[in-house]
């Protein structure tokens, strides 16, 4: 077993306590692939911002997850040659399995996410607790999820969400031991995330079973699935060459920041990325349509990549200064 202190990570319980205490959120970034997780790391050493780095179920297994320990080690070799005082921690992303969260917590992960949203109530509490009384001696965090999101991410997929109720997050939180709950008010995976209704306008977050929630746990950190923010610059520039995505449409910058600002203490962003990478690639072999050379692109992906995050982190997280 590889334990998450040895690669130099820390869990999720100061970064949440510092976060609820500031008003601000911990950006929580997913990456698929090393340039993305390159463009994170140099974000958030350049604005010395804490950071927790996401690696979903359907990554681990698609790049392994030795390949996945590594990538986040070798970071942390980069974070101590900068003499940086970023603090990083390394979470599993939609873990829907027991031995999803075991195999992470035995290969270093500082923290994970059980997926129980799907199943019946007490079976959602039933598998959280197994998770957390497998965590809490190693110090690793659990987060856990109440309520369910539309859209899919990897192996995670619902046609409709169910918000979150507020009268039961108290009873969830006590009988699972989890160290933080992902909650349901409106926000959604994928690049659709949501539509306007007849008049052309989009419904906004329910802050009101935000607040609510806030009230029955107070003190208690809250996560935001789903809320990235298709910027529209980049569906452009993908569709100007040669993509085609249609009707995307993200959370607006100024209700994740609200947010933030609340008892929401991590904020995940999984499509942003995505869709920023992907932008600048197109991009580049647009204008190099003989190149061969994945170094083209790649390059160019990086450095939009790290723009995109500097901008999460200053005019939404509000985490920069925060290490």
């Amino acid at each position: 077993m590889v334990s998450f202190q040895e690669l130099g990570l820390v869990n999720t319980k100061e970064l949440f306590r510092k976060a609820y205490d500031g008003g601000y959120a911990v950006p929580a970034f997913n990456f698929v692939f090393t340039e993305q997780l390159q463009a994170i790391i140099d974000a958030c050493i350049e604005l010395q911002s804490p950071v927790i780095i996401q690696a979903s179920a359907h990554t681990c297994e698609n790049m392994g997850i030795e390949y996945v320990r590594h990538l986040v080690s070798a970071s942390m070799e980069r974070v101590a040659a900068k003499n940086s005082p970023i603090q990083v921690a390394l979470n599993l992303d939609h873990g829907l399995r027991f031995e999803d969260c075991k195999r992470c917590i035995e290969n270093g992960f500082s923290s994970v996410m059980i997926d129980g949203s799907a199943k019946e109530f007490s079976e959602n509490i039933a598998i959280s607790r197994q998770v957390v009384e497998l965590a809490h001696p190693h110090h690793v965090c659990v987060e856990g999820e109440l309520g369910i999101l539309s859209g899919k991410e990897g192996e995670v997929s619902h046609s409709e969400s169910k918000y979150t109720d507020p009268k039961a997050v108290k009873e969830f939180v006590e009988a699972s031991g989890v160290d933080s709950l992902a909650i349901s008010i409106g926000s959604c995976h994928g690049v659709v995330k949501i539509v306007a209704d007849e008049d052309g306008n989009f419904p906004p977050l329910r802050f009101d079973i935000l607040k609510e929630i806030e009230e029955s746990l107070p003190g208690f950190p809250i996560v935001l699935h789903g809320s990235s923010c298709i910027y529209p610059e980049y569906v452009e520039m993908i569709n100007r060459h040669g993509g085609h995505l249609t009707a995307a449409q993200g959370i607006p910058e100024e209700q994740v920041k609200r947010a933030a600002e609340s008892a929401v203490c991590k904020i995940n962003v999984a499509s942003d990325g995505w869709i920023a990478a992907t932008a600048a690639a197109r991009k580049a072999l647009w204008e190099n349509p003989e190149t061969i050379d994945p170094r083209t692109f790649l390059k160019a992906s990086r450095a939009e990549m790290t723009r995109l995050y500097i901008r999460k982190i200053q005019q939404v997280m509000g985490s920069a200064g925060k290490c």
